[in-house]
């Protein structure tokens, strides 16, 4: 049977439900506050090898974006990321993660380049790669995968950060901009699978782009949580 838009979407809402990011220890870790203060500022400097490093991303996904209408859309939110001028009130997106670092005792100079983990190297290598290869194939890793919606998990992260270690509203200000809706997300992908995947071929390449993306996280989520739960052997046994 030949995949249509909506049995593309069906089965990367399946995909999803297979690689959930709540359903990772990491992130259940995160939102039911287990990690102690030294692991949550490892995972803290991990996970900014995404918000800090954006533009590799984003950058490149404009560049070899062929079509006028979705570059104007990439680089509203690639401006958005450089200057927080469009949702967070000037404040760009890695200075949030930055209030967020500063929250849990980390300076800028410890985030930019710390010893990430190989998962984290992995993940980056990838993203930047894809997100450089084809516009399809980017476009699907970014807002079919990796942007796709978790709608509650990053309120409850913020919820979480105060609760547990008292951080004000600016350093978990990160979490809650980046909270996002199913419905923006699922109406980006059909526009996108429309436009961009109109062959029975690219829209199997958009699925396997889509299962690599998250397979691809789910090694980075297992490699910082086997470090982070490392962190905390060691302060069991001192």
């Amino acid at each position: 049977m030949a995949l249509t838009t909506q049995g593309v979407l069906d089965r990367i809402t399946e995909i999803h439900r297979e690689l959930p990011m709540y359903g990772h220890p990491l992130w259940t870790g995160m939102a039911e506050g287990t990690w102690n203060w030294e692991q949550s500022r490892y995972i803290c400097q991990q996970h900014g090898g995404i918000p800090l490093h954006n533009h590799n991303y984003h950058g490149n996904l404009y560049v070899i974006c062929p079509d006028p209408a979705w570059r104007e859309m990439i680089a509203e939110v690639a401006y958005e990321e450089a200057t927080g001028r469009l949702m967070s009130d000037g404040v760009s997106h890695h200075r949030l993660y930055l209030n967020y670092a500063k929250g849990m005792g980390l300076k800028p100079e410890e985030m930019y380049d710390p010893p990430y983990c190989a998962g984290v190297v992995a993940f980056q290598a990838y993203f930047t790669h894809i997100c450089s290869k084809s516009f399809l194939e980017g476009v699907a890793a970014h807002m079919l995968a990796g942007e796709a919606a978790i709608p509650g998990l990053y309120i409850r992260i913020a919820r979480k950060l105060q609760e547990q270690f008292g951080l004000d509203d600016e350093a978990v200000a990160y979490w809650v901009i980046h909270d996002s809706a199913d419905e923006e997300h699922s109406d980006v992908g059909r526009k996108l699978l429309d436009q961009f995947a109109t062959t029975e071929d690219e829209r199997r390449l958009v699925l396997k782009t889509v299962r690599q993306m998250l397979d691809i996280q789910h090694l980075m989520y297992d490699d910082i949580y086997k470090h982070a739960s490392a962190i905390g052997e060691q302060s069991a046994v001192a």
